[in-house]
């Protein structure tokens, strides 16, 4: 399965259509069981005579692969919130507990970033729209270099450089791979430059006036 945000240590990732998931393997290794027992409660959940909904069973439990050490493909599931939730609700005692209240917590965080990333996402139609506004004949390096802006105060370097910092693909946006206080201050100061652009034409200026309201809401 494709994921636009990495696995975390958990094994929390969220895929392409902006859901938080859980890798099996890690569930399995957090809750001490052997994988292909994690696989063999899964197989009884989604059992169509377990009563539970092949809908639900569909939308909670995606099968997914990965290659052991032995260069085997083998099988495995991406579940989400519900699905885990449905899963471990029969593992018990002291040492589930505390990993059910690790993992729920997991998923809130997840699930809170990537709200964020989605906002983001949103917002992103309305700074473009506002550099085309500021110029006449916008260039491509009138939309990177704004872009290169808001990442070097956020991040302290552009884009570009963050990918060929932690290996990430020409091209493909560095937002899932930024911290949540990352990616919370990009979102702010992206929807403060919306506004910005049209106020303050002038781009030191507006730099100067980013790097002035990031500072203050560090401090608050």
């Amino acid at each position: 399965m494709r994921e636009l945000i990495p696995k975390d240590q958990y094994g929390v990732f969220a895929d392409t259509k902006d859901t938080a998931r859980v890798d099996s393997l890690f569930v399995a290794e957090f809750f001490e069981k052997e994988h292909k027992n994690v696989l063999r409660d899964i197989a009884k959940i989604t059992d169509p005579k377990s009563g539970l909904s092949t809908e639900f069973a569909q939308l909670n439990f995606e099968p997914t692969s990965y290659t052991d050490g032995w260069n085997r493909k083998q099988k495995a599931y991406a579940m989400t919130r519900d699905g885990f939730t449905m899963l471990v609700m029969g593992y018990t005692g002291q040492k589930a507990m505390k990993f059910k209240e690790l993992y729920i917590k997991r998923f809130n965080e997840m699930e809170c970033f990537i709200k964020t990333l989605v906002s983001a996402r949103q917002e992103f139609p309305l700074l473009t729209a506002n550099i085309k506004l500021l110029h006449e004949n916008p260039k491509p390096y009138h939309f990177s270099n704004e872009c290169d802006m808001l990442n070097r105060i956020v991040v302290g370097m552009t884009a570009k450089q963050f990918r060929l910092a932690n290996g990430i693909e020409k091209g493909k946006s560095i937002r899932p791979y930024l911290s949540d206080e990352q990616i919370t201050m990009l979102d702010t100061l992206q929807k403060v430059d919306v506004g910005l652009l049209v106020a303050v034409p002038d781009y030191g200026q507006r730099k100067r006036y980013l790097e002035w309201y990031k500072t203050k809401i560090e401090k608050n």
